[in-house]
């Protein structure tokens, strides 16, 4: 599992010093042949400052990132940029999208960064997140105390992974990269936060931008993470409400959708068999998950009627169709997200209401119909939380060419704090946005159809302000 950064290693492939103008010098992975996802791509190991933000406090540790390039067969048109979301995904995120991403962006060559923390670049818990630790890239067991201790012992080293370090290392890649053709960078959830950020420090050479599920402004307080639930709520909500405006599902579930679902909820507090069968034993908790997948959160009303008369099929069928939707990301030994970097950065960067408690998640949740497990993750996160520094809600000065492509039930990044995210940027450049009804978070993965559609008109140098792409496929019906 480590092969490919120990070949790189070996190999002498670390390039140069902090600050070098050459671009990375990619050589054939030794995972190619591992998974077909893999086939054809190039591996390159970065050096990088390991504190260019300067704010850690302590002598730096030398940080390496990990860098993977699908190249284009044939004539490049230039290369595609794709940051990943979380934080604490890295770029494997994206490998096993590659065939979305080539009829997208044809004739660019995909080039997929690991984030500081994430995948093979340097992580904050070096041994325990080892390829070849006991969990593999995810903690287990013993690890996680062992972790947490040494970070909160090292509180300096903690901070070398802030978001403003993590975008100092894109725009010295993105400034580092041979220019041939055009360079264009997409970004995904927390991801947008963080291409954003490296254009708002003066990354040159960009362009064009795409802005997939785009986070709130970060003093956004309707639509922080320690809001999540309220977002999620909103949303589920809205599902059902579909369900109560469409003609043949209101007649299938024979009442208001919403009546049926408290109804469930208020049968799993005595209904023990019943509340077994449901992932997690949370049924809120579960359908706030399901609305990442339309497909599924289709199904919700059907799901309460079949669990309302005792079964557990439709059930069944959603989590069936979660986990069909979720193997076309495919699975590699770096794709657990890193839990550390998840935790520090969210916690430092984008919850608002950091004196929150345990028994407050609680009580704000209690009269919730859908809920996220991230509110309560926020509060004593175990981990040591940074100041905010000088880029924290800092709009680039100049912006690109940008495509923000927005789904109006996405349950993360909600479209309203996204379109008052956009009148912002539009300060700085162009910004075309596209709406996707039915859509849900991370569209280049849940409405691919829609993102090809929305992303080839842009790189092709076609306007759409204000576009819509009504999806067809997501529909309720309980046939």
């Amino acid at each position: 599992m480590m092969k490919p950064m120990r070949r790189l290693v070996l190999a002498g492939w670390i390039l140069g010093t902090a600050g070098a103008a050459q671009g990375a010098d990619f050589r054939p992975c030794d995972d190619d042949a591992a998974n077909p996802a893999l086939a054809g791509s190039l591996c390159a190991l970065e050096q990088v400052p390991g504190d260019p933000s300067g704010l850690a406090g302590a002598p730096a540790a030398d940080v390496r990132l990990f860098v993977r390039k699908f190249p284009v067969a044939g004539s490049s048109r230039g290369q595609l940029w794709l940051v990943a979301g979380g934080p604490g995904e890295s770029g494997a995120s994206f490998y096993g999208l590659v065939p979305q991403l080539r009829k997208a962006f044809p004739g660019f060559d995909l080039v997929m960064p690991d984030h500081r923390g994430t995948g093979f670049s340097t992580r904050l818990c070096p041994d325990e997140e080892a390829p070849g630790s006991s969990g593999g890239t995810a903690l287990a067991g013993a690890e996680w105390a062992s972790c947490f201790r040494r970070l909160n012992e090292n509180p300096a080293y903690a901070r070398q992974f802030s978001e403003t370090n993590a975008a100092h290392d894109l725009k010295l890649l993105l400034e580092r990269s041979p220019r041939a053709g055009k360079t264009f960078v997409y970004g995904v959830s927390y991801g947008t936060q963080l291409v954003l950020r490296t254009l708002a420090l003066g990354a040159q050479g960009v362009d064009g931008v795409v802005l997939d599920s785009l986070v709130p402004l970060q003093d956004d307080a309707t639509a922080d993470l320690s809001r999540r639930s309220l977002v999620t709520d909103a949303v589920g909500r809205a599902w059902l409400g579909r369900c109560d405006s469409d003609a043949h599902c209101r007649g299938q579930i024979g009442e208001p959708a919403e009546t049926a679902y408290r109804r469930l909820l208020a049968r799993l507090e005595t209904d023990t068999a019943l509340r077994e069968a449901v992932p997690g034993k949370n049924l809120r908790r579960f359908f706030g998950g399901m609305l990442d997948v339309p497909v599924a959160a289709a199904m919700m009303p059907y799901v309460v009627k079949d669990m309302n008369a005792g079964k557990d099929g439709w059930l069944k069928h959603a989590i069936g169709a979660i986990e069909y939707a979720a193997s076309a990301l495919g699975s590699f030994p770096q794709s657990p997200p890193s839990i550390p970097l998840v935790s520090m950065i969210s916690a430092s960067e984008n919850n608002l209401r950091p004196g929150m408690r345990a028994e407050d998640v609680k009580a704000e949740e209690k009269e919730l119909l859908f809920v996220s497990s991230l509110p309560a993750l926020l509060v004593e996160p175990g981990l040591p939380v940074y100041a905010r520094d000088a880029q924290f809600n800092r709009a680039p000065a100049r912006l690109p060419r940008t495509l923000v492509i927005q789904a109006a039930l996405d349950p993360k990044t909600p479209h309203g704090a996204a379109l008052r995210h956009v009148e912002v940027l539009r300060k700085a450049g162009p910004v075309e946005v596209t709406t996707v009804e039915n859509g849900a978070h991370f569209v280049l993965w849940t409405m691919p159809s829609c993102f090809e559609q929305a992303a080839r008109a842009f790189v092709d140098g076609a306007p759409q302000p204000e576009a819509v792409c009504r999806n067809r496929t997501v529909y309720v019906t309980g046939s």
